[in-house]
């Protein structure tokens, strides 16, 4: 199967932060070099950048600098983060001290509030605090300079780019506890769907062995009472246990196989050599247990050999039903039935599959000990919950406990698609 091609970025994360820092602070320094040093005089005029603030050559090397500490600050943004921060924020007070102005200039510490933006929004909230407290502190060292000197007059432009700074940190910040939320939902689902395949494996691997140990030792402990007195039962009581045995082989195998099929999907990792024929003939296997209702009369038989008879009633139309609901109903009766042989103490169970139009009942009744024999606590609680997960996988209803007059009884009513919804769910799996 052909993965299909990442969705290309919007342009706006594609351009790298340092790159957005760059062309903001440029932009704004470049703009009064045009309209106050390079176009013809006009009558208006500019406090912040008067029109002979780079006539000397001192104040033009200071620019230069400014721009030469900026670039490369805008440079290292990435890999460097608080070391180009700073050099951002030297930058735009060596390009004021350029144009001999005792305040920030209000347009090129946008640039300084781009990058503070990135840095709340890929480090750490301390560093991210400290980022945004030295631009203030900056801002107010120019705001008490000029008060010490008396220079104050008019409105300060330092509360306003202060509040610059607290909106850019504010949006970075945002974007931090956002990456941080959809991290934490990414490895909650995962954990999730770590833990519901690790379930999904335990039931399987449940369902598959217990039964098939619990025929083995029942029909080995048959044997060994009788090889002495009875030659003939003792053997076919072992010709049991080695056909159970190879079966329950064989599905082992096919599990072993669906869970290296992703790994199968993707390729050998780099370096790792290929199978052998003999390892090829085995991963070539079904990747999944192909049982269902159809083995239920194998099933039955099976127990029946092993000493327990298990009579199976069919009610209404038979038809057919979705994997996962087949497999479900089919491992439940396994379950029920393993649990009789192994705890009901009784030589007869009762089968019963119902298929109604909007649901399969399965139902397996036994007139053994129950009660306390035949409750979670006798089984480790794991085949009774193994068959609740199924169900409630399915949105069924699962009932079991002792009959009133003696017993115990396990009833799982499976929500089932109509036929005219199976068919075509089978026909696209034919494609």
């Amino acid at each position: 199967m052909r993965a299909s091609s990442p969705l290309p970025l919007p342009l706006l994360k594609r351009i790298p932060p340092g790159l957005w820092t760059a062309l903001v602070w440029v932009a704004a320094a470049v703009q009064p070099i045009i309209e106050y040093v390079l176009i013809p005089p006009r009558h208006e005029f500019s406090l912040e950048y008067p029109r002979d603030g780079l006539d000397s050559l001192t104040a033009q090397a200071l620019l230069a600098l400014a721009f030469l500490v900026v670039l490369t600050g805008s440079a290292l943004l990435r890999r460097r983060t608080t070391v180009a921060y700073g050099l951002l924020i030297v930058g735009t007070i060596v390009s004021s001290v350029a144009w001999r102005q005792d305040e920030v200039l209000p347009l090129q510490f946008l640039g300084v509030d781009v990058a503070l933006c990135y840095v709340a929004a890929t480090r750490t909230r301390r560093t991210a605090i400290t980022a945004a407290a030295g631009a203030l502190s900056v801002l107010a060292g120019y705001l008490v300079l000029r008060w010490i000197t008396g220079g104050e007059s008019g409105t300060a432009s330092e509360p306003f780019i202060a509040l610059t700074v607290v909106i850019a940190w504010l949006i970075g910040n945002s974007v931090h506890q956002a990456r941080a939320h959809t991290a934490e939902l990414h490895a909650r689902a995962a954990a999730q769907a770590v833990t519901a395949e690790r379930l999904r494996i335990a039931r399987e691997m449940h369902d598959t062995v217990a039964h098939s140990i619990g025929i083995i030792a029942l029909q080995a402990g048959a044997a060994a009472r009788v090889v002495e007195t009875q030659p003939a039962r003792a053997r076919e009581a072992m010709i049991t246990v080695e056909h159970v045995g190879r079966e329950t082989l064989a599905g082992l195998r096919r599990m072993l196989g669906a869970l290296r099929q992703a790994d199968q999907e993707q390729g050998p990792a780099p370096g790792h050599q290929e199978p052998n024929d003999y390892d090829q003939g085995r991963s070539q296997a079904p990747l999944r247990p192909a049982v269902g209702l159809a083995d239920l009369e194998r099933l039955a038989a099976t127990t029946t050999a092993a000493g327990v008879h298990v009579e199976v009633w069919w009610q209404g139309k038979r038809r057919s039903l979705p994997a996962d609901i087949d497999l479900a109903a089919f491992r439940i009766v396994q379950e029920a039935v393993t649990n009789v042989v192994r705890h009901a103490a009784a030589d007869h169970c009762q089968v019963k599959v119902e298929y109604r139009e909007d649901e399969l009942v399965v139902e397996v009744v036994d007139r053994g000990k129950g009660g306390d024999t035949n409750t979670e606590n006798a089984d480790t609680g794991f085949g009774l919950v193994g068959m609740r997960e199924r169900v409630a996988l399915l949105d069924g209803r699962f009932t079991a406990g002792p009959r009133p007059g003696g017993g115990f009884q396990v009833t799982a009513r499976l929500p089932m698609p109509t036929a005219a919804e199976i068919e075509p769910e089978a026909t696209a799996g034919a494609r």
